[in-house]
């Protein structure tokens, strides 16, 4: 290998432009191709191989029901379930008006359907106790159908004071209605937003905040050749809520989630802050590039050849896999981190050798003899531990052990050939002083009288931690790799509290509604099964006793609510009205007790209003008669219900439960936190053994940690066996391999009890860092057992230990690019990225000297060659 390495650089000082000008032109090339091929794949499920059976299951239900994958879920928040309900409707109507752009507007908690049928699905006995309680309250019903303004809101209010003074109501009961139009009266006088909730006030009780939130379901027409596919869609749906003034009009905010915005989004945060962080990287790297070469030349020549061979080695990635995942991408750091070792490795040799021998070219081919073995056992060693993850079913991190392992390939050529050419070109000036640490004089001699205490203790100390490992946690939770700061995830983390948005549910595909049947009552038994739905959910039971109370109360009410409205009063009258009820509350107001309390309250109100100026009257008008109108809008509406069957639903109903080839969807949600990673994982076990053909995001957190688990296990026995099998061919005794690999695995285990000690769990993105820890560590391992062999002494002191400290800070500056992303899975790929290469590093140079001791007597090149190093 000294030899081959010593003729390729021969070759390339040869004529050094030549090399210069291939080197260029594959460069240039390489970066047309990848701008034109550029692309990045958000979708985390696609970090899976889709061979695996849970995951064809997982593709065969997106493919049955695509409106539920490809996206855009607008939640509406309002201060009241009305003008939440107003606002979405508006909302869905001015997203219809561009049927190009949004194919499918959706309101699956609203519509005609809902509105005209809501009250079937009620309890036979809670619906008749409505709908008397209505019918009990049809002169007030009437009051306010024909007068929904000040004129009807005061004779209610007389209606109600002369049930009081009857006996019939208690002062007291009143309380709670006087205080909600106080407080609505109060806001209004106030300039703050006023709202009034009528659905709340026949409640008798405090909504839940889920009262408060209404749904458009958007399926986009998304453009795949852009980085963000769905932007152009989701900017429009919010342009449109700034239109439609849902904001002023309703008190409404407007909140995108679902797939399509948690992709865009994934890939903003990504790439948010990755130029700052780039540029502070690479100002960075070149400071510790100038400390530890010490010449401009040297140092522009490695920035040369590294961005070169990461421009090849991106092409080349992109041929291999076709896009990039969000694992895959992080292939960019890796190459500087570890590319950069192979330039500092070599490029500190050549200085040496220069420092001893002040003419360039000669230093040049004997820095290749000299470092030539070690780069290239280095270089394979490295891509063997990315090139580790092909085999298995983790597909995310086999493309990016494709990309960086032929990147390490790429790396190693760029540091034998276009670094020599151009340190030929450039010529730096030769070394005046020896590279070493001549002040590690005094660790040397520590290590070499203490070496049996050193190696005692350190293994010691990891044997001792070892029981930290069984608090090692996996969070394989795909939702947690994502930034919780960003809307689409902060939405849906908010929607996943409340159990009837389904955001924690599992689905089981079958074949017909006997079957869909059949399974929803086999789930229903499950204690971890909260609730389960079908199509025939939304089939009300017992409607004919149902229908029959709604005509009923049809016959009583509608021709109350059908009343024709009489002309609202103008701004004089509206005065007189007020004064004239606050007078009323007043007499009232003498009674002891809560009621008359809220009745002083409400009439101080009232008479401010009378005296207010028109615009703040008509405001607290509209808080209150807003959502009156549409209350009784709705109660027109559900009076003339009428009997249910599937065939009746409507089709975008139909279409969530129904796939276009006639297969039923039954889901099913958990009961528990649905937060909790255990409780999901047991929701999802016990599903599947009832049902082992569900599918659903629980079930894909448990199936693909057990797929990552057992990708990490594999990669890490592969990448092992591999890297000893390089080491025995190189080395060629099994006691060079041992020592070795000892320190390698020294500090995999120390990383890993540093990860429980500091709470760093392992997760999607980070566990690709521990088998890399084999690749990348062995290099450094490398770099000190070839030393050894040649015979070196004193090795904290040579150029070598120069080399590998300069390197290794280079490294974790590149990792700690990743440490400061915004994206949680990128920034903890970082983290342990950047702990396992302090460890390695700090096992190789105080570890393995000691465990190595003094090199052999037999050395194969000889004592005095290696000393002179």
């Amino acid at each position: 290998m000294a030899r081959f390495a010593a003729g390729v650089i021969r070759l390339s000082i040869w004529s050094p432009w030549i090399t210069i000008l291939v080197f260029l032109l594959l460069t240039v090339a390489a970066g047309v191709y990848t701008a034109r091929n550029f692309a990045i794949n958000t979708d985390i499920s696609n970090l899976i191989a889709p061979n695996i059976d849970w995951r064809q299951r997982e593709i065969a239900f997106e493919t049955a029901f695509p409106s539920r994958v490809n996206n855009i879920l607008a939640v509406v928040d309002s201060p009241t379930p009305e003008l939440s309900t107003l606002a979405a409707n508006r909302l869905t109507s001015r997203l219809r008006d561009n049927p190009t752009l949004f194919p499918e507007v959706r309101r699956p908690d609203g519509g005609t359907f809902f509105e005209k049928n809501g009250l079937l699905f009620l309890p036979a006995e809670q619906l008749g106790k409505t709908l008397g309680q209505l019918e009990q309250a049809a002169p007030i019903v009437s009051i306010l159908a024909r007068n929904p303004n000040w004129r009807g809101l005061s004779q209610a209010a007389q209606a109600a004071l002369g049930g009081v003074q009857s006996g019939q109501l208690e002062l007291d009961a009143l309380a709670p209605v006087y205080d909600r139009f106080s407080r609505t009266f109060e806001d209004a006088a106030e300039g703050r937003p006023a709202s009034f909730s009528w659905q709340e006030l026949f409640a008798g009780q405090k909504l839940k905040p889920g009262d408060l939130r209404k749904f458009v379901d958007i399926t986009p027409k998304l453009d795949f050749s852009a980085l963000e596919p769905g932007k152009e869609a989701t900017d429009a749906v919010r342009h449109a809520a700034v239109e439609a003034k849902l904001g002023p009009d309703y008190q409404a905010r407007v909140r995108l989630t679902g797939a399509v915005p948690i992709a865009d989004e994934e890939f903003a945060t990504v790439k948010d802050g990755m130029l700052l962080h780039g540029t502070g990287t690479v100002i960075v790297v070149l400071f510790i590039l100038w400390l530890a070469l010490k010449s401009a030349r040297i140092i522009f020549a490695v920035f040369v050849a590294l961005a070169g061979g990461l421009a090849i080695t991106a092409a080349l990635g992109f041929m291999m896999v076709g896009s990039l995942n969000m694992i895959s991408v992080a292939f960019f750091v890796l190459f500087v981190g570890l590319g950069v070792d192979f330039c500092i490795q070599y490029s500190v040799r050549y200085r040496d050798e220069r420092f001893h021998k002040d003419q360039l070219k000669p230093a040049l081919v004997n820095a290749g003899i000299a470092i030539g073995g070690p780069l290239a056992l280095a270089a394979a060693a490295t891509a063997a531990g990315f090139l580790a993850f092909l085999p298995t079913a983790y597909q995310g991190v086999s493309e990016l052990g494709a990309i960086a392992g032929v990147g390490m390939i790429v790396a190693f050529i760029m540091s034998l050939t276009v670094l020599p050419a151009l340190l030929a070109l450039l010529d730096p000036p030769g070394e005046k002083e020896p590279l070493g640490f001549s002040s590690l004089a005094p660790a040397d001699r520590f290590v070499s009288r203490n070496r049996r205490w050193i190696v005692a203790v350190t293994l010691g100390l990891a044997i001792v931690g070892l029981p930290l490992l069984y608090f090692l946690r996996f969070d394989f939770n795909p939702i947690n790799l994502r930034s919780a700061q960003v809307e689409s995830i902060s939405t849906f983390l908010e929607l996943r509290q409340d159990p009837n948005t389904g955001a924690s549910a599992v689905n089981v595909l079958v074949k017909s509604q006997e079957q869909a049947q059949a399974v929803a009552e086999k789930l229903q038994k499950l204690p971890e099964v909260d609730r389960v739905m079908t199509i025939h959910s939304f089939v009300p039971d017992d409607q004919e006793t149902k229908l029959g109370l709604v005509r009923k109360a049809a016959e009583v009410l509608e021709p109350v609510l059908d009343a024709k409205p009489v002309p609202a009063p103008d701004a004089q009258e509206a005065r007189a009205i007020l004064n004239e009820t606050a007078g009323l509350m007043e007499i009232v107001a003498q009674q002891p007790g809560a009621g008359g309390a809220a009745a002083k309250r409400l009439a101080v109100q009232l008479r401010k209003l009378a005296e207010a100026p028109d615009a703040i009257r008509n405001a607290a008008e509209r808080a209150v008669i807003m959502p009156l109108e549409l209350q009784l809008d709705q109660l027109r509406m559900a009076l003339k219900a009428e009997p249910v069957t599937i065939d009746s639903l409507p089709k975008d109903l139909k279409t969530m439960w129904i796939a276009a080839d006639g297969r039923y969807r039954v889901e099913a949600l958990p009961t528990g936190d649905p937060n909790d990673n255990e409780t999901l994982r047991n929701f999802a076990r016990k599903v599947l053994e009832v049902e082992p053909t569900a599918i659903g995001g629980p079930i894909s957190i448990l199936k693909s940690g057990d797929v990552i688990v057992v990708a990490f296990i594999q990669a890490g026995l592969l990448a092992l066996v591999t890297i000893c099998i390089l080491l025995f061919i190189a080395l060629r005794r099994l006691q060079d391999v041992l020592l070795t690999v000892v320190p390698l695995l020294l500090a995999g285990v120390i990383t890993m009890e540093i990860c429980v000690l500091i709470d760093l769990p392992l997760n999607f993105a980070n566990i690709i860092a521990l088998p890399l820890l084999l690749g990348m560590g062995v290099a450094f391992k490398i770099y000190y057992i070839m030393a050894w062999r040649a015979g070196q002494t004193d090795l904290l002191q040579s150029s070598l230990t120069r080399a590998v400290i300069f390197s290794a800070l280079t490294t974790a500056t590149a990792f700690g690019s990743l440490w400061l992303s915004n994206h949680p899975g990128t920034s903890s790929l970082g983290k342990l990225l950047a702990l396992s290469l302090v460890t390695t590093m700090c096992a190789a140079v105080f570890f393995q000297p000691a465990l190595m001791g003094r090199p052999r007597e037999s050395a194969d090149s000889g004592t005095n060659a290696g000393n002179r190093s």
